[in-house]
This record gives structure tokens, C-alpha cells and sequence, in this order.
């Protein structure tokens, strides 16, 4: 019997019939892109498959974002979220927009240790427009003079902010500290248990903790330094981020036609 009869009493179309099953097929379609996500997911294992799909679409894989979602699935690649309960609190103060960039650093410390248990000193300064990483030191002490010869240094060669948001602690509260500001900045200082009101530096401080200090294990200060500075380095320039559209942070803050313009009277904000 023909192939065109038997497929006419068995009411099956001749495409259906000629397709070969999925069991039968000895190659995978998508085998080359699994093989870039688990090398992808091994040089980022705390990143998710959204910055995955986006820096492929960046290396030329035509792929849409369900399908990475998928293939990142079946692989095994999910990030285990850890989540922490959310704390309200009340503003006592009124707190600056930053609106454009150079208007708002925030600054915080961290505190990891090395392989012999002697203590790490991490003070993370970011721009809370663009969201870089614009300074910071790694240390086993840092005091107040150092902090603001490190500030020093960035106004310098970045221009003054018009606000320094800080939390309480010892080295922003000081009279080093309100001395070198009195002339070049302003300083803003949270609530006191409150560290969600300075969230945009708090926000790094977990990416850098999950994504750095966790995964790495520093047998010198001289270690940390150079690791905790390349890791900056690629959040600046690499890392996309969600909340800029996928763009890296220096990548946003080179195309932000945001600015501040001030005159005698009043600060007013320009595109």
C-alpha cells in the first residue's frame, strides 16, 4: 500500500508521519547555548537567567528570554533566593532626591575577616543616580581622617556632591568628618535603626557580600584588596543592572544627560 493510501485510512498526515520523534532525535538544538549558560552561570553563580539572556543577546545568541528562562531551569542554575523580612519605618527627616548624578553619595561600611580571622574594613561609596561604585577602601582599620582624605580624593577628580548620606556611626559623626564637609558639602545622616533609609548603598552592600565576600576566601588584606577592587570594577562596567535599563552602571552614567544647575537663588534639575 502506498504511503499517501495508508495515511488516508488512518486519518494521519503525511507531514506528521514523515516528522521524526524527539526520541529519535540524536542532537540537541539548543546544546551549544546550554553549554554557554553553565559557563556563564559558573563565572556568575549568584546572577539570574534575566542578566543571562541579556548578555547573550549581547554576545549575538538570537534567543528570546522564555526560552533562557527554560534551558536556565532545566539545567539547574536557579539562584536560591534568600529573603529577609521587611521593616517599616517613619522618616524623621526629609531626605534628598537624587535626581541626577553627583547629587547624593551614599557611604557605608561592611566587615568581613580574613583566613586567620583578622578583621577586613569595607567602606563602599556609591551615586545613588547612576548607582556606581565611585570610591571606596579595604582595610583593617579605617578612621575618620582617612575616610575624608579618601573623599578628598573624589571630589577632586569627580566634583563635590550636593549631599553625603550617611548613617551614625563614629567616622561620619566626627569632627574630622564635619570639618572637611563644612565647605564642600552637605551631610545627611538616617535615623538611627534605620539602615533601609540609606537603601541605595545597603542594596550594594548585599550584592557584594552575596556575589564577593561569600564566594571568596582572603588569605591577606593585599587579597582582598585587588579581589574586592576587580569585583567593583566588573559591577561598574559589566554588571547590567535592572533598575538602569540592563546597562551597567558607567555605561548609564556616560549616556545620563541628567543635570544639576545651580545659581544664586535656587537649584533647578535639567535634561
Amino acid at each position: 500500500m502506498s504511503e499517501r493510501m495508508a495515511c488516508r485510512l488512518a486519518g494521519l498526515s503525511r507531514s506528521a508521519y514523515r516528522r521524526p520523534l524527539n526520541a529519535d532525535t540524536v542532537t540537541d538544538p539548543d546544546r551549544a547555548l546550554r553549554e554557554w549558560l553553565r559557563a556563564w552561570a559558573k563565572d556568575h553563580p549568584r546572577y539570574g537567567y534575566r542578566r543571562a539572556y541579556h548578555d547573550a543577546r549581547a554576545e549575538g545568541w538570537v534567543v528570546n528570554h522564555k526560552k533562557v528562562q527554560r534551558l536556565w531551569r532545566d539545567e539547574g542554575l536557579r539562584v536560591p533566593q534568600r529573603r529577609r523580612g521587611k521593616r517599616v519605618g517613619s522618616s524623621t527627616i526629609d531626605t534628598p532626591t537624587a535626581d541626577a548624578p553627583n547629587v547624593v553619595w551614599a557611604v557605608d561600611f561592611q566587615f568581613d575577616a580574613d583566613e586567620q580571622g583578622r578583621p577586613i574594613k569595607i567602606c563602599s561609596i556609591v551615586d545613588e543616580h547612576t548607582r556606581e561604585c565611585i570610591g571606596g577602601l579595604t582595610e583593617r582599620s579605617i578612621t575618620a581622617d582617612r575616610l575624608t582624605a579618601h573623599l578628598e580624593d573624589l571630589v577632586a577628580a569627580r566634583g563635590a556632591p550636593a549631599v553625603l548620606r550617611s548613617d551614625n556611626g563614629p567616622e561620619f559623626i566626627s569632627e574630622a568628618m564635619a570639618d572637611w564637609a563644612g565647605t564642600r558639602t552637605g551631610l545627611s545622616y538616617i535615623p538611627p535603626g534605620s539602615p533601609w533609609r540609606n537603601g541605595y548603598v545597603e542594596s550594594f552592600n548585599s550584592r557584594i557580600r552575596d556575589e564577593c565576600l561569600n564566594i571568596n576566601s582572603f588569605y591577606s588584606l593585599l587579597h582582598a584588596q585587588v579581589v574586592i577592587g576587580d569585583w567593583k570594577d566588573e559591577y561598574n562596567h559589566h554588571r547590567r543592572h535592572s533598575s538602569l535599563g540592563y546597562l551597567p552602571p558607567a555605561e548609564y552614567a556616560r549616556q545620563c544627560t541628567h543635570q544639576i544647575e545651580t545659581d544664586d537663588s535656587h537649584t533647578v534639575r535639567t535634561e
